[in-house]
């Protein structure tokens, strides 16, 4: 399946990058990445989504892999939810989002803000977490600020915080989630800046799910780590009270980055919703 790399405009100074799939006029699957991570770790979801008939668009969140680094640092959830919007546009209706973490966040703050999803997947992220595992990445994310000698320096990084995840032989991989810099260390491929912003109101997302009405009538699946630090049993059952019809697939195994423990029982839940929901043929 062929993928075209696009750019799309959406401030001053400012393109996100996205791989884009599939049949253009299709319903249309926007995927949004976790904090941290690039649109590379979707890829094989995005070329199931456009074998199963769907459009698919893959982005990098601004300030990670290929996108901008925004000029004046402003990596708000509100400045996050108009991108995703811009990106989104260049899709087709009905229009379904894809959200990990960070992008899982990202698509609820859209929708809550007038975005308006055929449905939408949440992947390993409610609105009320897990303190403890949030301050546990903050913690993973933030502990190496001056980069990496090597590519093995890193993965030793990575097996230690995540022991459960095999050491990988090859590190190629790597390649798309650190940057090498002029002075020939590897840092995390996003703006470090990103991690100093100030976070804003915290209860943000859970006032704006309040007020909005899609919680009501958008089909919402919850991709749920059965090994996660931050999705709880509370934070599930709060998610629940706000979405009703909330559907939810737990997938043994897998810990907060779902489609990387697991990555073959995430899509194919992820597609057997869509594809009841939002049939690809619309």
């Amino acid at each position: 399946m062929q993928t075209e790399t696009i750019r799309v405009p959406v401030a001053p100074g400012v393109s996100i990058a996205a791989d884009v799939a599939g049949r253009r006029g299709a319903p249309t699957v926007v995927l949004g990445h976790g904090g941290g991570q690039t649109r590379h770790s979707w890829d094989k979801a995005e070329h199931q989504l456009a074998e199963a008939g769907y459009y698919a668009i893959n982005y990098d969140l601004r300030g990670h892999g290929d996108s901008d680094w925004s000029p004046d640092a402003d990596y708000s959830l509100e400045a996050r939810a108009d991108d995703l919007a811009a990106v989104a546009a260049h899709g087709s209706r009905p229009m379904a989002l894809v959200g990990a973490s960070l992008g899982g966040i990202t698509a609820m703050v859209a929708a809550s803000r007038g975005l308006d999803p055929a449905a939408i997947v949440l992947v390993d992220i409610v609105p009320k977490m897990s303190q403890k595992g949030v301050a546990k990445i903050t913690a993973f994310m933030t502990a190496n600020p001056d980069g990496f000698a090597s590519l093995e320096q890193a993965a030793d990084a990575i097996a230690a915080y995540y022991p459960d995840r095999p050491r990988p032989k090859d590190l190629s991989g790597l390649n798309k989630n650190l940057r090498q810099g002029d002075d020939g260390r590897w840092r995390w491929h996003w703006d470090p800046r990103w991690m100093e912003s100030p976070r804003g109101d915290p209860n943000l997302l859970l006032n704006m799910m309040d007020a909005a009405d899609w919680t009501d009538r958008v089909p919402t699946l919850l991709v749920r780590g059965m090994k996660s630090d931050i999705v709880d049993d509370d934070g599930v059952e709060d998610l629940r009270r706000r979405i009703p019809h909330l559907e939810i697939a737990d997938i043994r195994g897998a810990g907060h980055m779902v489609a990387g423990d697991k990555n073959d029982e995430f899509n194919a839940a992820v597609i057997a919703f869509l594809t009841r929901v939002m049939p690809p043929q619309g």
